[in-house]
């Protein structure tokens, strides 16, 4: 049967517009839907404005940090209005790359929403057209609890537009947007409260590393609430926002932001209509090759329950495409896969947490170190650094590493090409560290700090 299309993928974030261009190098006829911007969360309202702001709240750190050189500088001012614009003009100009890179690709773009009509038709624009393979990469959406008040709330996506900065504002949840935006509005000069109805914030992450990061933002000034549960907010004429909490309320607040989870958007898609079932909070299903219950229906990125990290949407898109049109099968793999959260300090990790590996491999030695940085010797200020390597006792790979601490997302993506290749500690020892850096700790622990059962 003749279709219009080899490929046609719903959703052209980072993910789609990877599996679009790739397949269409392998001569696929393609064609993609996007009823937003192109670029997706990552380049509109994730990963690249994040970026940003954090870049922005961290200049009055470093220009108190310069004293200690030598350097002297007048109060500053800060606006937030040339921020946004600044950010704005960025993001819509890696919006037109990517607009470009699909039309140099030969990829037709669809601006409009599409669904899933049968197994092989797409429904776009009032229109009917055939595809011999359909790709979902809609992405994921920020969640609110139903709780009375939430519409008085905003998500990260509103965040990063905002009329004005607020004097104060109460950040919810313990995830890394909410540590994230937590760091961004302190450093601009904000009162922030983080709230986190558990005992400790980056559920999943490794103990010590949440331990550090909780730490270093106590040291900021940003006291993190915990164990506390938020039943809703009310607002009042003068604009300002309480949290009403399980034993009593707070409040006064600009701004209230929710940071409580993601989920997939794959609703209104037709998707369960054709028949494909869905996870309990909407997520997809895939195999290792991205395929779905329906042989000609695909889906990669947040719209599964894979991590929620561009990278990993842009790989496996990579890898879709080569299963579909290239000369050989490819499955996706996730272990030791890299990633960042932009805290203040920041936090990077790649591999098992101890907690995982000695589930895993039953006994595990640690290898840790926290100092101060060299940068600080100067500054003055009191900022630790904290490096952590997980060991498997039987082989002795290295399974784990974890950094808090500046750069440290820089610095752990050399690391995770180690742990991917097998490395072991001693082949860490081998190596000749860079000195005078951070970095250089990763080669020189010698001492096992902990050995597990």
């Amino acid at each position: 049967m003749e279709y219009d299309y080899d490929l046609f993928v719903i959703g052209a974030g980072s993910g789609g517009v990877r599996l679009s261009r790739t397949a269409a190098s392998y001569g696929a006829r393609v064609a993609i839907a996007e009823d937003n911007l192109v670029g997706g969360t990552c380049v509109l309202r994730g990963c690249i404005p994040k970026k940003l702001l954090v870049y922005a709240s961290h200049f009055p750190h470093d220009v108190e940090d310069s004293a200690g050189y030598g350097w002297s500088y007048a109060p500053g001012s800060f606006s937030w209005s040339t921020l946004i614009e600044g950010k704005n003009r960025e993001i819509a100009r890696l919006s037109a790359v990517y607009v470009a890179l699909l039309e140099k690709s030969g990829v037709r773009l669809y601006n409009g929403r599409a669904s899933v009509a049968n197994a092989h038709t797409i429904e776009v624009m009032g229109h009917r057209v055939g595809a011999r393979h359909i790709a979902i990469a809609t992405g994921a959406r920020p969640m609110l609890p139903a709780i009375p008040g939430i519409e008085h709330s905003i998500t990260s996506n509103e965040a990063r537009d905002l009329a004005r900065l607020p004097k104060k504002i109460a950040v919810v949840g313990g995830g890394y947007i909410a540590v994230e935006f937590a760091g961004i509005f302190n450093g601009l000069g904000a009162q922030v409260d983080p709230w986190h109805r558990g005992r400790q914030i980056l559920r999943g992450f490794d103990e010590d590393v949440r331990n550090a990061l909780a730490s270093a933002m106590t040291k900021q000034g940003v006291s993190i609430r915990t164990e506390t549960g938020i039943l809703g907010l009310e607002k009042y004429r003068d604009g300002t926002i309480e949290l009403l909490l399980e034993d009593g309320s707070h409040g006064g607040y600009d701004a209230v932001l929710y940071a409580t989870g993601r989920a997939p958007n794959s609703a209104n898609l037709g998707l369960e209509q054709v028949g494909l079932t869905l996870g309990a909070n909407g997520a997809i299903g895939v195999d290792a090759y991205s395929g779905t219950a329906i042989r000609s229906i695909h889906a990669i990125g947040d719209v599964t329950a894979r991590p929620q990290l561009t990278p990993v949407a842009t790989r496996d898109g990579v890898l879709l495409a080569a299963t579909l049109f290239g000369d050989a099968r490819r499955s996706v793999n996730h272990e030791y896969v890299p990633s960042a959260v932009f805290s203040d300090p920041e936090v990077a990790t790649v591999g098992l947490t101890e907690d995982q590996a000695r589930v895993r491999y039953g006994t595990v030695d640690i290898f840790k170190t926290s100092f101060r940085a060299l940068r600080h010797a100067l500054s003055g200020r009191d900022e630790i650094i904290l490096m952590k390597l997980v060991v498997a006792r039987g082989n002795q790979k290295v399974v784990g590493a974890h950094m808090v601490g500046r750069d440290a997302a820089e610095i752990i993506q050399g690391i995770a090409i180690a742990l991917k290749a097998g490395a072991t500690k001693a082949q860490f020892d081998e190596t000749i560290g860079v000195h005078p850096t951070a970095a250089e700790e990763f080669v020189t622990m010698r001492e096992s700090a902990l050995s597990s059962n």
